[in-house]
């Protein structure tokens, strides 16, 4: 049976874990999940790094294909996840429907916490559509190493806007709900196979089960949209 390594950004981290170990016990194969920061992830692979596969945005995937690490038809895509806003326990969830919602709750708001992923960026982006950068420069915090919702569960932010399936786990916060349409950003995660996996054929049979419908009520409980099921 073969051991697997699987290298990935911390989004699909929760759904990973409970699903490996329903792949392990049917297959008879061992996999390892390996969790970094997206930018991490993606530099560790640059540098050489071999692994089995790869979990991080379809984008980053694609991006790894061109630099010739992973395999030629080796992007399996898994879920859709969408991007939520976290307050601290108890403090009351915030009217959050439209885009008016949305810029009302941050001009209240003391501190404003985002990461350094695809939500992240996707924030910065919305903030200058909105002419908004400057006005709220000074109480944007990047975190790092950890989710942007710890920060608020510390008391440290009023808010958190991460993947919602990297809010959920964190204990402290409650999800004032997802962003309203008109700024929200749905990001693809896919596995990638690497081109150089130690072990490719069990490696696409568990990119194949995270695939399937039978994964789809786990992904969907952790917070990300399967797209089978």
């Amino acid at each position: 049976m073969a051991t697997l390594t699987v290298l990935q950004s911390i989004a699909f981290r929760e759904a990973f874990l409970e699903l490996a170990g329903q792949f392990d016990r049917a297959s008879g194969h061992a996999t390892r999940a390996v969790f970094d920061g997206g930018l991490n992830v993606s530099a560790r692979i640059a540098s050489g790094e071999r692994v089995d596969a790869i979990v991080m945005s379809a984008d980053a995937i694609d991006e790894m294909a061109r630099g010739g690490h992973i395999a030629p038809g080796g992007r399996t895509d898994l879920a859709l996840s969408p991007i939520a806003c976290a307050v601290r326990a108890g403090a009351g969830r915030p009217l959050l429907e439209t885009e008016a919602d949305f810029i009302s709750l941050l001009r209240a708001s003391r501190s404003i916490a985002y990461s350094t992923g695809p939500s992240g960026v996707h924030l910065v982006d919305v903030l200058a559509r909105l002419g908004l950068s400057s006005e709220l420069a000074s109480r944007l915090r990047q975190v790092r190493g950890e989710p942007a919702g710890a920060t608020v569960a510390r008391g440290e932010c009023d808010l958190a806007f991460q993947q919602m399936s990297e809010l959920l786990p964190v204990p402290g916060i409650d999800i004032a709900g997802l962003l309203p349409d008109a700024v929200q950003k749905t990001t693809l995660f896919s596995i990638g196979l690497h081109a150089a996996a130690p072990e490719p054929v069990a490696t696409r049979a568990l990119m194949r089960f995270l695939a399937s419908p039978e994964a789809a009520p786990v992904i969907r409980a952790k917070g990300m949209q399967p797209l089978a099921g």
